[in-house]
């Protein structure tokens, strides 16, 4: 598992070696929880590389549109040509769009993570204390309790403030979609395939 910056504060592993297996059982809804913020983070992280990759065969074919005006031979075939290059360029400002709405989803399932994480140790902890293992007594509930109530206050900020970057994003993808519409109808949907690239 990944390793959190954020310092949260764990349950010493003496405390629970002692753990009986009754107890265990009980951690695996949490063990379950981490496990799927995990998995979270990482499609995540590879949304953000996928679409890494789209910016950069779409920044290819703006270029290759800007070069077909200039070799364009007759006025429609420029036409068109300009078209795609309006086209691309739009592509282009959405995919970076929605790059900014991948990260913010990156850092929320950052976010998520260390939450969850937060919640492990909590019910590690509860477990221990309901288990009365030596050494659980001396640990605060409250400050466990409170560090995941913090973590959770900091992901429903960080879920509003991404709301305006969403919204953004979809002002630039009907851009595009304007964009893709007005080469449809000139090619006759030859070139304005989302999935022609």
């Amino acid at each position: 598992l990944l390793v959190s910056g954020c310092g949260i504060k764990r349950v010493p592993i003496d405390v629970l070696e002692k753990l009986p297996y009754e107890a265990r059982i009980e951690l695996l809804e949490a063990e379950n929880d981490l496990a799927l913020a995990v998995d979270r983070l990482d499609e995540a992280r590879a949304e953000v590389s996928r679409t890494r990759d789209q910016i950069r065969r779409a920044k290819d074919r703006y270029s290759a549109a800007r070069d077909e005006v200039s070799s364009a031979a007759d006025q429609q075939s420029k036409e068109v040509a300009e078209l795609a290059v309006e086209e691309a360029d739009k592509r282009v400002e959405w995919l970076r769009a929605k790059q900014q709405v991948n990260l913010r989803e990156e850092d929320l399932a950052d976010q998520n993570f260390t939450c969850a994480e937060a919640r492990y140790e909590l019910s590690r902890l509860t477990a221990a204390r309901k288990a009365k293992l030596e050494g659980s007594e001396d640990l605060d509930p409250e400050k466990f309790n409170g560090q995941l109530k913090e973590c959770e206050a900091e992901y429903a900020e960080m879920k509003e403030k991404s709301k305006e970057v969403n919204a953004e994003a979809e002002t630039m993808r009907a851009d595009w979609d304007k964009a893709r519409a007005a080469l449809a109808k000139k090619t006759f949907d030859a070139r304005a395939s989302p999935f022609v690239e």
